[in-house]
């Protein structure tokens, strides 16, 4: 390898943006004499469609990035190409106005700006790089989904197909975790400005993504599968047997890929994709509001802040390792095996120091996988020098990558447990090592990826190994003797001014001389004139000089060739290496998710974390709040939680600021988080998996869609009530604040009891009556004659400020009551009253009263005001909180069916010897007992009275 004199030039050196883009044909070539014959013979005539049939706009009107529309408009919405492109709909151009009259504008993704977001909103990331298409069945079949995305940083298209309800909350949910910078659908959804209910969703959830209309002839099942047969890499083949039958998400596959084969500079390589078909029934669901309020991934104060749970879960290494837990943590698990694997492996990182730090330090050095193997797998259209020397780039980290698998490959030698002993065996794959030794066959054994610009200029002009191709040899020796000259000449210079000059390097500006001011005295304190192009930053100057600026030009020229001349040489490697590069995708799916049980286990070193088990409860011993401990920097309050079949409706009361709120959510956050594979902040948790999160928290209007607090408010509890399983876990916050004391009872009442009775099977002697939305005068009826009965298994949270919501305990078995606890003292010199809240919470209602009028004369409120206001409530609520009497007969019946749901329970979870059981059913044989004693005593008294 040929010696570089560049090494001894040190100065700042910025970042080498645009070297790895896949971007290359959008500009015009700037050498000639590029040779076709250099690069894998192009997929155009082997695909289902041919570039030739579409009309491909000139470089003026191409986009400045991939997917990015140009600016035309259809049917009120912008389109990704001019509207002379039958890609497009070009059917009707009559702008789409909203039923108010106001005209719907679209904002690309690139434009700047803020743009404003509902509460159910994700704007759209300046990294967005999804492209989603999208497409539902007509007459008998609408309702039914198909969807396909790709990243065009990461070369895997992603199927799904699945039957969703009149709220189309599965699709809407399913776009906000994607972050799509594009979504694709048929002319037909927008046709004549009637828009269809999708349609319209997703123009109001989406306000700031490129929606885009493609005509519905390209939405064609058979081209979908023909395209998926042709670049589905063998790995991956088995998906044709699930999507087969998919007729939806294959139509959405060929719009997508036929669309990217007509804005993008290239083409994907035959056998060269990850093809995987996903399902909803896979993943739980939780929904975009959900996923707001709880601070999964974005803080609703600030969203730079790292308070959310993906900051405190989020110890990664790579980017690839990033993407997938927040992937998982708006998506978790369902499958209690695979939660299991994983919790077996990250309790061995955290008992073995050794396999921790070496994964740890293996981890650290990959660089993005997925946008590596995204750009090897494509063939670019036209062959520029700026394709030549990202694909240069591209074999360096191809190769830097590569030389990683040993070492990671020999720290996981010695793990036990199943899930890295299957990653460690992956790593075992023999193609790996040809990959490598083929690129050692063109490529310098020391050329690796460095950071700098100037680092990887070199490592990239000495990539290729000498003797392979004369002329590059000689290009390489013109350039070494310019980058000699520049350094001879910067040396003059400082001796004949007696100035303390250096070399530096930028993209930008190429070489250039850098002259720090510290002690350095400039005559009538102005630089030479020779010295041009004048920077200052800080305490030093940037400049150049006309020599300068002609030895840049030769250098650059002669960078020119030897990226030509080297672009040959990897070319005809990449021919031979491209049968066995699919591997990478195994080794992305590794590293990546190595990272993840890292960083996961990495959290549990921080804080004092404890591993969960899955039964058919929801039980959590001293649980904390995950965020609000990374943010207090110290442990806060920790509570216990219950819930079970027995007691499923938690209704939890107490005075504003008591930590309500906080608790809902830290119940919601550990749950997610065990979900996903991770330790949970407790010392001990069970839990029972959910399909489905809901929340409904949050008082804030919506301007955008011109909601009231109230009328949100319905419209999340609504989207509840809808899609609400018995394997739900729900959190309902202060509901009907936003109406009158009276409707907002109510309202609460009424939910409660719909959620109550959403699914209530009776076990009655001889028979099983199963009934669906029961009335809670037939569920009473229903206690008074069934011995044993189960309620709906859907585990509720419900906070309310609305005392009289308490007294459904006295009518629902599996109805509890709790509150936040607060402590009152009194101020030795004032004497005045004051509140102490504990933050903790206590079995029964709260029996703290006008709390909101304390907290109002903590203001500068007026005493008399106070005075008055506590007259009036007083008065009220002598009238509205009658207490209603306790019927002995519902007693009983609680005791039976508290008696049934924990036998149950034991049956199901006890690992109890013996006669540890034998202790435990004595215990409930007493606590049944006590009970019916209890009961006992009020039936007799209303025996007297009568």
């Amino acid at each position: 390898m040929y010696q570089n004199n560049t090494e001894e030039i040190t100065g700042s050196e910025t970042s080498d943006a645009g070297q790895a883009c896949g971007r290359s044909g959008l500009k015009e070539a700037t050498a000639s004499g590029y040779s076709s014959s250099c690069c894998p013979e192009s997929l155009s005539s082997a695909l289902p469609y041919r570039s030739s049939d579409f009309h491909i706009p000139s470089s003026s009107h191409a986009p400045s990035q991939p997917g990015i529309a140009s600016g035309q408009c259809q049917n009120g919405v912008r389109v990704g190409r001019p509207a002379s492109s039958v890609l497009m709909s070009s059917t009707d151009t009559s702008s789409v106005r909203f039923p108010g009259g106001t005209p719907r504008l679209r904002r690309t993704p690139g434009s700047t700006g803020p743009t404003g977001t509902s509460v159910s909103s994700v704007s759209t990331t300046s990294g967005a790089s999804v492209i989603v298409a999208v497409v539902e069945g007509r007459g008998l079949a609408r309702g039914e989904i198909g969807m396909a995305s790709i990243d065009l940083k990461c070369p895997e298209l992603v199927l799904s197909q699945f039957a969703d309800t009149g709220t189309y909350a599965k699709v809407i949910t399913r776009l906000h975790i994607l972050m799509p910078m594009e979504i694709l659908m048929p002319d037909t959804a927008s046709e004549k400005g009637k828009w269809t209910k999708l349609f319209k969703l997703i123009t109001e959830n989406f306000s700031g993504v490129n929606l885009t209309a493609i005509q519905r002839k390209y939405y064609n099942e058979k081209k979908g599968l023909e395209y998926i047969q042709q670049l589905c890499a063998p790995e991956f083949g088995t998906v044709l047997m699930e999507v087969q039958a998919k007729y939806y998400c294959l139509a959405s596959a060929a719009a997508l890929l036929k669309y990217l084969e007509f804005i993008q500079s290239s083409f994907y390589a035959a056998k060269s994709l990850k093809v995987i078909f996903k399902g909803s029934e896979q993943t739980a669901m939780i929904d975009s509001a959900s996923a707001a309020n709880l601070e999964l991934v974005v803080n609703n104060r600030d969203n730079r802040s790292d308070y959310t749970l993906l900051g405190v879960l989020n110890h990664t290494k790579t980017p690839g390792g990033a993407r997938r837990l927040r992937s998982n943590i708006l998506e978790p698990l369902l499958d209690v095996d695979t939660i299991t694997t994983r919790l077996d492996a990250i309790q061995e990182l955290l008992q073995n120091e050794e396999l921790f730090f070496g994964l740890k330090n293996a981890i650290g050095h990959f660089l993005d996988i997925d946008r590596l193997l995204s750009v090897l797998v494509q063939i670019p259209k036209q062959e520029t020098a700026q394709a030549a020397e990202s694909k240069i780039t591209h074999v360096i980290q191809l190769k830097h990558t590569l030389d990683l698998v040993p070492q990671l490959r020999e720290v996981l030698k010695t793990c036990s447990t199943a899930l890295l002993k299957a990653y460690s065996a992956t790593l075992e794959d023999n193609r790996f090592d040809i990959i490598l030794e083929q690129i050692k066959t063109v490529v310098n054994y020391d050329t690796t990826f460095l950071k700098g610009s100037l680092n990887m200029r070199t490592q990239k002009c000495y990539a290729v190994r000498p003797n392979i191709n004369a002329f590059l040899d000689i290009a390489r020796r013109v350039y070494t003797e310019i980058v000699d000259d520049i350094a001879g000449l910067v040396n003059k210079l400082g001796e004949k001014y007696g100035f303390p000059l250096r070399t530096s390097f930028s993209t930008i500006r190429g070489f250039f001389i850098q002259m720090k001011l510290d002690g350095v005295g400039l005559p009538e304190g102005k630089l030479p004139p020779e010295f041009i192009k004048v920077t200052k930053q800080k305490n030093s100057y940037g400049f150049t000089t006309a020599d300068l600026i002609k030895m840049n030009g030769r250098c650059d020229e002669a960078l020119r060739e030897i990226f030509h001349m080297s672009y040959v040489v990897i070319c005809q490697l990449l021919t031979t290496i491209h049968e066995h590069i699919h591997c990478l995708y195994k080794l992305s799916d590794t590293v990546s998710m190595l990272d993840m049980l890292l960083s996961l286990a990495n959290a549990c070193t921080i804080s004092d974390y404890v591993r969960p088990e899955f039964t058919d409860t929801l039980a959590i011993k001293q649980g904390r709040h995950p965020i609000l401990e990374r943010m207090a920097r110290q442990q806060p309050v920790s509570n216990n939680t219950y819930i079970s079949e027995g007691s499923n409706f938690i209704i939890v009361t107490g005075p504003n600021m008591s930590g309500k709120s906080t608790y809902l959510k830290q119940v919601a956050l550990c749950q997610i988080m065990a979900q996903i594979g991770s330790f949970v902040p407790a010392e001990y948790a069970s839990f029972r998996i959910a399909d489905q999160i809901f929340t409904r928290i949050g008082v804030d209007d919506d301007f955008e869609t011109n909601s009231s607090t109230f009328m949100l408010e319905m419209k999340e509890v609504s989207y509840i009530i809808h899609n609400a399983s018995d394997r739900s876990l729900t959190i309902i916050d202060e509901l009907g604040r936003g109406t009158s004391a009276e409707e907002g009872i109510g309202i609460c009442h009424s939910v409660c009891e719909f959620l109550l009775g959403l699914k209530l099977l009776i076990h009655l002697p001889g028979e099983c009556k199963a009934a669906e939305q029961t009335k809670a005068s037939d569920i009473i009826g229903v206690l008074k004659v069934c011995p044993v009965f189960l309620l709906c298994k859907a585990f509720t949270l419900f906070a309310t400020h609305f005392l009289e919501l308490c007294q459904l305990e006295s009518l629902y078995p599996n109805v509890e009551n709790q509150h936040m606890e607060v402590q009152h003292t009194r101020n030795r010199d004032s004497g005045a009253e004051q509140v102490v809240y504990t933050y903790l919470l206590s079995r029964g209602c709260s029996e703290e009263r006008q709390y909101g009028l304390r907290a109002a004369a903590i203001t500068s409120l007026p005493q008399s005001i106070i005075q008055e206001a506590k007259l009036v409530a007083c008065k009220v609520s002598q009238q509205l909180l009658a207490k209603r009497p306790t019927d002995p007969e519902t007693q009983r019946q609680r005791a039976v069916y508290h008696l049934a749901t924990r036998l149950l329970q034991t049956a199901r979870n006890s690992r109890l010897d013996p006669e540890s059981l034998r202790m435990y059913l004595k215990g409930l044989k007493k606590q049944y007992e006590a009970e019916l004693q209890a009961a006992a005593p009020a039936k007799l008294s209303d025996t007297e009275e009568e």
